[in-house]
């Protein structure tokens, strides 16, 4: 089992626990969310993010993880987003919340992303910023779950973003202090730089 299969619990109540800083992580992931259409999550875990957001499908390779998201109503499915099991052209948007950073190939997932998307569709991706202060954190941390994570520089996923076919890219950027110092929702910010958690987006073209 992995680490996510075995500690699916403490995982999901992790978000109980810092509400503020998932508030605000929602917060900054709404200002590129399309009002409209079909949408997917890659790495849905307990369905957190996809319900909150409405988006209707998902898929994660934990089993565990995604009864608690079909709990919630997501049309979560067990996979990896290196294979994705839809048609090509299937989804006006694929969002990729943190889990890019687990992923054994992100190239290949973003290709994927590519494929299941329509014309002009948008790949939204949340990070915690590798050169940030929450990333540095993190990194000297090692978390149950963070251990396991490469992190990635804006550049970085940028880079993987071009080579996979995405352009018109778009930054914001929230949690401006440490996950235990958040007592309410933080501000949402154009561009990034000093934010931790990063929403970068890419149009398919």
């Amino acid at each position: 089992m992995n680490v996510f299969d075995r500690y699916y619990k403490k995982y999901d109540d992790w978000y109980d626990k810092n509400k503020f800083v998932y508030l605000s992580e929602l917060k900054a992931i709404r200002k590129v969310l399309p009002k409209n259409g079909k949408g997917l999550e890659i790495g849905v875990g307990t369905g957190q993010f996809a319900h909150a957001l409405g988006i209707t499908v998902g898929i994660d390779p934990s089993r565990n993880m995604i009864k608690i998201a079909r709990e919630r109503g997501v049309d979560a499915r067990l996979g990896y987003g290196e294979c994705l099991p839809f048609k090509n052209s299937f989804f006006d948007y694929v969002v990729i919340i943190i889990a890019l950073c687990f992923v054994k190939n992100p190239q290949k997932v973003l290709k994927e992303s590519r494929r299941v998307l329509k014309k002009n569709g948008k790949v939204i991706i949340g990070i915690i910023d590798k050169d940030s202060f929450l990333g540095k954190f993190y990194q000297r941390k090692k978390s149950l779950f963070y251990k396991q994570a490469y992190f990635f520089s804006i550049n970085e996923v940028v880079n993987l973003l071009e080579a996979a076919g995405f352009n018109r890219f778009s930054y914001y950027q929230t949690i401006f202090r440490l996950p235990d110092k958040i007592d309410s929702i933080e501000n949402v910010r154009k561009g990034f730089g000093k934010g931790g958690f990063v929403v970068i987006t890419g149009e398919k073209r």
